[in-house]
């Protein structure tokens, strides 16, 4: 009001009048008139409709009705408030206020539109979750796609022709029926059998998938199998063919359109989690609210920009706020919780963190540090386990755990104040961190021959990346946390050259050109998924040697005589397994609205197997104690049988002697599955294989990464290429070729900042990891 102080304004409502004559509108108006409005707003001012209706007005689709003409004064505040108020009444929740020459703005009391009328719901914080029906969208249930048939699934190798089986469900048995209905409309529909798929032009993909006339099509063909899907193996088939797509409705947003015309700033719920954590940032700290706006929201804000603080001083600012957490890595997912927690602002609390420098650049290993010292300072108490050197001398208590690992572990080898930690100098962890033991930098750096060179990658963040490496060398590929290391190693090469060797993967990242692939056989990508998914996975079946121990026992004078085979000392199929437990060696029991409870089996005592079985001994050790030795004795037991006692040794290479042979792998860690797989790969010798690994030094002390490197040096000693994503400096300092992308994360990252040995990106000034890995290079000299 005081804007227009002193000014004549005008306060009304509108009638909807489209599609209405004359005489309707006539009617209206004497309408309007027995309630006591009297004027009505055109084009050339405002007219009194107390005398002739104005020539014209049939053609207006609404008529805007003056309540009140006033001056604007301060004393007439009152007066100004009882119009608007009256106008709402009579125009259902709508008005307008207009100062005549300047401005007119559109009121509404409620919810809606001030355009359309549209009712908007009264903002709730469930309106703005994508987890409730009431903000969720209706399509997709608030997941931001939906499941549809995918071309490239039904035609996934476009270089085929229809006659060669180009639509891959009618190669099937069942179904190759479809097939000769194609070819028998191909020639009135001119349908080229014999042309590859990907030339054909859209009109004729349209109509293989739509049909025309009498020729159903694709789309037909699944459509009638969509009928007969209470059947589970038409199910299980259709799922095949199936792929996710962006929902139509909300455009991935996976809110409902009515939650999205609520703004803050200017952009709605979905535009602002849509921003990197850096971004978001930025958004709040310039957000410009009134002042009983910025009152009102004055809490959660503080929330909010604690939170956000948080997350970008520990290197997470490249992340979206609406990024799946299943996406996260373990460190990712940790550093996410431990923002919360800050934020919460508790006192006299436990908290627990397991390794929480996992997936951290050592740039951000300092603030990290800040951040846990922040939560102990509010009278909390931190546990950290952790290998990070920085992360324990930053501690104020140390306690270590070993000497070794497995069976030589498990033991109090130091507790007390930290400061007293290096001088007692005596466990392995003090030895590392004095230097008295260290990973030393290779005398001398593999150069390579060939090369393998991938061109124009610009997935995800990466800007038009140009990866370039020489083959049979170890290449480590380093840069901060969101830099695009990922996206170019794992999302782009390896998706790339894995389907030339008859692997199955999601389709890579765009990229312009691969050359070089002819120089390598084979491509391994060696992750942390778990080996197994059942307790019966264990580590000696995975290498391949159970077999080779079953063939043993089962040459045993006593086995022989017997008539036991190797098939009997299987505790995976009938015969001498134990039928009770079925050679799991324990019995389940269900307890309904509780975790299943597991109970030695009675039957074999949780031995796995049937008596006789058990006679059969070797030096007084039958299947069950074999299974039950560690790598390190089984290396003693069997050290007359080359073939087994070779298997086994290399499973004690790679830091892995203390685990059992029959161990479940659902008790392995993600780096003990790892270190697993690339001791299988060595006891295979695939020559020359490319081997891509996503940081092996996760959860690894400096002694086993001493280890794995050697390890992954006899690969490629083998003639193999071993490509590691690495933040470990100890990893890099060893490494052949590094590339250094950054040089931060998220849009701030994606370039080749350098590539070349150790000592070359160490001098790179732009380049945040050649900044510590120039000191750590100084200090092994």
């Amino acid at each position: 009001m005081e804007k227009y102080a002193g000014e004549k304004a005008l306060v009304g409502f509108t009638i909807k009048t489209a599609d209405k004559g004359r005489a309707d509108i006539e009617r209206i108006l004497i309408e309007l008139l027995k309630r006591g409005f009297v004027r009505i707003k055109l084009k050339d001012g405002v007219f009194d409709i107390s005398g002739a209706v104005p020539a014209g007005i049939e053609g207006m689709t609404e008529i805007p009705v003056v309540v009140d003409r006033l001056m604007l004064k301060p004393a007439d505040k009152a007066r100004l408030v009882e119009s608007i108020e009256a106008a709402y009444r009579e125009g259902e929740g709508c008005a307008w206020f207009e100062v005549p020459g300047r401005e007119t703005i559109k009121l509404t009391r409620d919810a809606r539109c001030v355009h359309c009328a549209a009712g908007i719901e009264k903002p709730a914080p469930l309106l703005f979750s994508f987890n409730h029906p009431v903000g969720a969208c209706a399509q997709c249930k608030g997941f931001g796609n939906i499941l549809n048939y995918d071309e490239k699934k039904i035609v996934p190798e476009e270089s085929l022709t229809l006659r060669e089986g180009a639509i891959e469900p009618w190669t099937k048995p069942s179904y190759t029926w479809w097939y000769e209905g194609l070819e028998r409309h191909a020639e009135k529909y001119s349908i080229d059998l014999d042309r590859i798929y990907s030339e054909l032009t859209k009109k004729e993909k349209k109509l293989l998938f739509k049909g025309a006339g009498d020729f159903e099509g694709i789309d037909g063909f699944f459509e009638y199998l969509e009928t007969k899907k209470y059947k589970l193996h038409i199910r299980v088939f259709l799922s095949r063919y199936k792929g996710h797509f962006t929902c139509p409705a909300c455009k991935g947003t996976r809110l409902k359109k009515k939650s999205l015309c609520v703004k803050v700033g200017g952009l709605n719920i979905a535009e602002v989690s849509a921003m990197t954590i850096t971004e978001c940032k930025g958004f709040f700290d310039a957000l410009h609210l009134t002042p009983v706006r910025r009152e009102i929201a004055k809490e959660p804000l503080k929330q909010i920009r604690l939170k956000l603080d948080f997350l970008t001083s520990t290197g997470l600012g490249y992340i979206t706020l609406d990024r799946l957490t299943r996406t996260l890595s373990g460190g990712e997912a940790q550093r996410i919780a431990l923002a919360n927690q800050l934020a919460s602002a508790l006192s006299g609390v436990l908290y627990i963190l397991d390794e929480p420098s996992i997936g951290l650049h050592p740039r951000d290993i300092g603030s990290l540090i800040e951040e846990i010292k922040k939560l102990s300072s509010r009278g909390n108490t931190v546990v950290a386990v952790e290998h990070d050197p920085a992360i324990i001398m930053s501690a104020d208590y140390i306690v270590e755990l070993g000497p070794g690992s497995g069976e030589m572990g498990g033991r109090l080898v130091y507790c007390g104040p930290a400061k007293n930690f290096l001088e007692a100098g005596s466990t392995l962890t003090s030895q590392y961190l004095t230097g008295k033991k260290r990973i030393n930098v290779p005398m001398w750096r593999r150069k390579g021959k060939e090369r393998l060179t991938l061109k124009g990658a610009k997935g995800n963040n990466l800007k038009d990346v140009l990866f370039n490496i020489p083959l049979r060398t170890f290449v480590c590929v380093t840069g901060v946390s969101g830099s695009g290391k990922s996206s170019l190693v794992t999302d782009t090469l390896y998706r790339a050259v894995a389907p030339r060797f008859g692997l199955k993967t999601s389709c890579p990242l765009p990229y312009d050109s691969i050359e070089g692939v002819e120089f390598i056989n084979a491509v391994r990508l060696v992750d942390q998924e778990p080996i197994g998914k059942t307790p019966r996975s264990n580590p000696i079946t995975y290498i391949g040697c159970f077999d080779d121990i079953r063939h043993f026992f089962a040459q045993l004078k006593p086995a022989v005589s017997s008539s036991i085979t190797a098939g009997n000392f299987s505790f995976n199929v009938p015969g001498g397994r134990c039928e009770t437990c079925k050679g799991e060696g324990v019995t389940r029991l269900e307890m309904y609205f509780l975790p299943d409870v597991y109970i030695t089996c009675g039957g074999c005592n949780g031995r796995r197997y049937k008596p006789r079985i058990l006679e059969i001994t070797h030096h007084g050790k039958n299947i069950h104690d074999v299974l039950g030795m560690t790598f390190d004795e089984a290396s003693g037991f069997f050290h007359g049988i080359a073939h087994l006692a070779k298997k086994i040794s290399v499973l004690r290479e790679v830091g892995l002697g203390y685990l059992r042979l029959g161990q479940s792998a659902t008790t392995l860690s993600g780096g003990e599955a790892q270190r697993l797989k690339i001791a299988r790969e060595l006891t295979e010798h695939r020559v020359p294989c490319l081997y891509i690994l996503d940081e092996p030094t996760t959860g690894l002390h400096p002694d086993d990464i001493r280890k794995l490197l050697s390890v992954l040096g006899r690969l490629v000693d083998n003639g193999s290429t071993v490509i590691v994503v690495e933040h470990n400096l100890d990893c890099i300092k060893t490494a052949d070729y590094v590339v250094d992308l950054g040089p931060e994360g998220g849009d701030g990252g994606g370039r080749v900042i350098a590539a070349g040995p150790p000592e070359k990106i160490a001098k790179t000034r732009e380049s945040h990891t050649g900044r510590y890995l120039k000191e750590v290079l100084s200090a092994s000299t």
